[in-house]
């Protein structure tokens, strides 16, 4: 099960200033909306929540990376996003007071931080404005599901995975200006599942990459090293 602690608001401020949304709301509405947040530690593998289950708050990753995914009728895995440092997540029940949607579970060793629902009724009964903060958090969402539909069903092999690391390297948009991520946690199978490609397609393209100097592969994450070559290839 995780563990719960708590950590001073101005140990979090600092990574989670560099999500774009996070960012812009304001260090007062930034420290009013951890004023009851709590750490949660998870281990690899272990979930935090499933499908189904009651809304529990809002969450922030502030180190290691969580996948989001679901199990499909014949039992598959279906891997949709790994998300890592400091993107929020679980909006979409907190808006509409429904179920969780999809499955959640450590990708490895991560921190995160909840805020929860009492905390998010008392901030959204008290100040309308927060219902629009947490519609641009679901905008930003939608913008970079919409485009991801678009690059699986238009784009050849190397141009997808080419775009698909650089929108991961920018955390989709949602990254502060100038925040990039090189290095991103995930290996090639978790990247062919959010993608519809095989595993080996994904691996003779990713080496190729890594022969032209675009790329470096390790054990579970992707280096980019050529940004610019990956962009042109991708247009």
């Amino acid at each position: 099960m995780p563990s719960s602690g708590q950590s001073p608001i101005d140990d979090w401020l600092v990574p989670l200033q560099t999500g774009r949304w996070f960012a812009d709301l304001g260090e007062a509405a930034q420290r009013a909306l951890l004023a009851e947040a709590r750490c949660v530690t998870l281990s690899a593998g272990e979930a935090l929540f499933r499908r189904g289950d009651a809304c529990d708050g809002l969450y922030a990753v502030l180190d290691g990376a969580v996948r989001i995914g679901a199990v499909d009728a014949a039992g598959r895995d279906l891997l949709l996003q790994v998300l890592g440092a400091p993107h929020w997540f679980g909006e979409i029940a907190v808006i509409d007071g429904g179920l969780r949607t999809h499955d959640v579970s450590a990708r490895g060793d991560c921190r995160l931080l909840r805020v929860p629902m009492t905390a998010l009724h008392t901030l959204l009964t008290e100040d309308p404005l927060w219902w629009r903060h947490l519609g641009r958090l679901l905008a930003e969402k939608s913008r970079a599901l919409l485009a991801g539909l678009e690059q699986i069903a238009a784009l050849p092999a190397p141009q997808r995975i080419a775009q698909r690391l650089l929108a991961l390297a920018d955390g989709h948009g949602m990254l502060a200006p100038g925040v990039v991520q090189r290095r991103l946690a995930l290996n090639q199978e978790q990247l062919g599942a959010m993608l519809a490609l095989t595993r080996q397609t994904v691996s003779e393209t990713l080496r190729d990459f890594e022969t032209r100097g675009w790329v470096r592969r390790g054990y579970g994450q992707i280096e980019l090293l050529d940004p610019e070559a990956l962009r042109a290839l991708g247009r």
